[in-house]
């Protein structure tokens, strides 16, 4: 298949891209390249690649790509809410007009499969399955809820991640596993809040891996929604930061100030997905075993500083 895979440079992107090179499908790679284009070098040589530098949100640059391609995997996005909040007008543009964008060029005969998140479900009591209404309490989560019902009016596949961990070629730190791994190795502490607070994880791999399974299932899926992640992966905050403490002794406070905006605290279920034969093969250990072989290289320094 021709695929198009928008913000192919990111977290995720960059490590999907290969594993599509691998199943014998072309690629075309869509990225504004933000974080520069370092996290696609190991595959942009590749004859079955095309780069594209644009902006998901420039109907000019969306639409003859769309228009190539077979199949549409869209990624790029401003994600988590403290991006979000720190440019709002950004976020929107992005998240909601650019996905606009996409659904405007695509056509019901191209499959088209989204990139969503569980922090729509906002305040959540009880399990949460795709039947569950979702309430979503930050721009983020807002402006991923509107995107997902664009791609489902469009007969699109839309996909809720679990929180994602683990390495990438584009590397992010600010994600929860992969935060506290380079905090317990380079503060040799971990203040947390909401210790008790209980998410579900998904590997990064697992997270690219979902899309070569929707390729292959889509007559089954399309047109409906997926939460993405494995049931064996539920643990609160503070089991998080016990089970990295078996690989790096640290110091861990349960601090009574702090709050996650977008009140993750439920359980997830994932039949859905896991009737279909979705599973999610890496643990939170393997993660974190592999999180920690790399932050000691990794150092986040402030120009205020002479030593930090």
């Amino acid at each position: 298949m021709k695929i198009l895979v928008t913000g192919g440079a990111g977290y995720i992107g960059s490590l999907l891209c290969p594993m599509l090179l691998e199943e014998g499908h072309s690629v075309t790679l869509l990225d504004n390249f933000m974080f520069g284009p370092s996290p696609i070098l190991h595959f942009a040589a590749h004859p079955r690649v095309t780069v594209l530098h644009g902006d998901v949100r420039d109907a000019s640059v969306v639409a003859p790509a769309v228009k190539a391609a077979d199949c549409v995997i869209h990624l790029a996005a401003i994600v988590g809410y403290p991006a979000c909040a720190a440019d709002p007008t950004l976020a929107e543009t992005t998240n909601v007009g650019g996905t606009k964008q996409i659904c405007d060029a695509v056509s019901r005969s191209q499959l088209l499969i989204y990139a969503g998140t569980g922090s729509t479900y906002g305040q959540c009591e009880t399990v949460c399955t795709e039947e569950t209404p979702i309430n979503p309490l930050t721009l983020y989560g807002r402006t991923k809820r509107d995107a997902e019902h664009l791609v489902l009016d469009r007969g699109g596949i839309g996909l809720r991640f679990a929180t994602v961990f683990g390495l990438s070629p584009r590397l992010r730190l600010d994600l929860l596993v992969n935060d506290f791994c380079y905090q317990a190795y380079h503060n040799r502490q971990i203040i947390m809040f909401e210790g008790h607070h209980r998410r579900t994880f998904l590997h990064a791999r697992d997270a690219a891996g979902v899309y070569p399974f929707a390729l292959e299932h889509s007559a089954a899926m399309v047109g409906q929604v997926f939460n993405v992640g494995s049931s064996d992966m539920n643990y609160t905050k503070i089991e998080v930061a016990k089970r990295i403490q078996q690989f790096q002794p640290f110091y861990l406070h349960d601090a009574a100030v702090g709050e996650d905006l977008d009140k993750r605290n439920y359980e997830v279920c994932y039949e859905k997905i896991n009737r279909l034969g979705y599973r999610a093969a890496i643990t939170l250990d393997e993660g974190i075993r592999e999180v920690l072989q790399v932050v000691p290289f990794i150092k986040q320094r402030s120009e205020w500083r002479n030593a930090a």
